[in-house]
This record gives structure tokens, C-alpha cells and sequence, in this order.
């Protein structure tokens, strides 16, 4: 929706009420748009990024396999001798 600055001065409070709903709001100067309304996105707290972040090392925790030691994964380079090849 486009509506110029000298409208919007009346029925500012139904635009930001629009924009808070989701609908784009423009304000026009002169027939250009100049601004746009959009709702702030809430920034999460310390406890419920926490909370996020927990939950995703807890899914790692289910998804990992296990899989050969670092230690022999390159005993493929080197012979019985110890000697690359």
C-alpha cells in the first residue's frame, strides 16, 4: 500500500498497524516512495538463545556416528615399516 507523508500524518497509528500485521506499507514524497513500514523483529533473550542453543548441540549429539580413530585414518600413506610409500 502507498500513501503519501501528508496522509499518513492522520492515520499513522492504522499504518503501523498494518505493518505489524505484515502488509508493506509506503509512505510517498511527491509521488516517490521515500520510506518504508516494517515491523522490528524481536530480538531473543539470553535464557531462550541458550535454550536454542542447547537443543541444537543435544540433535549433533543424536546425529553423530561413529566412525574410524584420527589416529589410524591415514595408515593408508605409510607401510608396515612406518615409511611413507
Amino acid at each position: 500500500m502507498r500513501v503519501s507523508v501528508t496522509e499518513a500524518k492522520g492515520q499513522l497509528t492504522e499504518l503501523v498497524r498494518r505493518a505489524e500485521a505484515g502488509d508493506e506499507v509506503i509512505l510517498t514524497r511527491h509521488g516517490h516512495p521515500s520510506v518504508r513500514l516494517v515491523p522490528i523483529k524481536t530480538v531473543p533473550d539470553r535464557m531462550s538463545r541458550r535454550a536454542h542453543l542447547e537443543a541444537v548441540r543435544a540433535s549433533g549429539v543424536l546425529r553423530a556416528t561413529p566412525g574410524p580413530s584420527a589416529a589410524r585414518s591415514q595408515d593408508f600413506l605409510y607401510g608396515d615399516d612406518g615409511l611413507p610409500e
